[in-house]
């Protein structure tokens, strides 16, 4: 259970890596106003209105912590199994339905999702599902259990295919 929530916590921060290269190439194409983790990160801080000193690291390691936190739920629920990456897909939209329906607006960080930009809402939606499918993929290769998936079928397949005699013992 604990290489679990480890293997889930490594995999959350591996796939936040991802998203984070996604919403700097986002906000660089002026879809955000202002990337998310920073405003999460000066909700604490005294006058939030204003850009502060060491938000972007704030805002970076307080990313980086829900991504991994997120990822350690997956992999405990995922018992160390394979996870199909539709299932990351998903996971990730449910992610970011619950962050920016729940979360978000209520601590006063974002407008909900009909309040917000479209523009906006498509790359961060974009963004987690890509964080989704990378949290599967990661997890997928740090599970314990490392035989590829065809060899696990491969038993059964044998139990089903006859084998051909030899040409000499005809």
């Amino acid at each position: 259970m604990m290489r679990n929530l480890v293997n889930g916590a490594v995999g959350g921060a591996l796939a936040t890596a991802v998203y984070s290269a996604m919403l700097m190439a986002a906000d660089r194409a002026g879809l955000l106003e202002e990337p998310p983790p920073r405003r999460f990160a000066r909700l604490p801080l005294a006058g939030r209105d204003k850009p502060k000193q060491g938000e972007n690291v704030l805002g970076t390691i307080a990313h980086f912590a829900f991504g991994s936190s997120c990822g350690s739920v997956l992999g405990l629920l995922s018992a160390g199994q394979r996870v199909p990456v539709p299932i990351g897909t998903a996971y990730g939209l449910l992610v970011w339905y619950f962050g920016r329906q729940g979360l978000a607006p209520s601590i006063g960080a974002h407008a909900p999702v009909p309040k917000d930009r479209p523009g906006r809402q498509a790359a961060l939606l974009a963004g987690h599902l890509l964080w989704g499918t990378a949290l599967a993929l990661a997890l997928n290769r740090l599970r314990t259990e490392k035989t590829p998936l065809t060899t696990e079928l491969a038993p059964r397949v044998r139990e089903h295919v006859p084998t051909p005699e030899p040409a000499s013992a005809r």
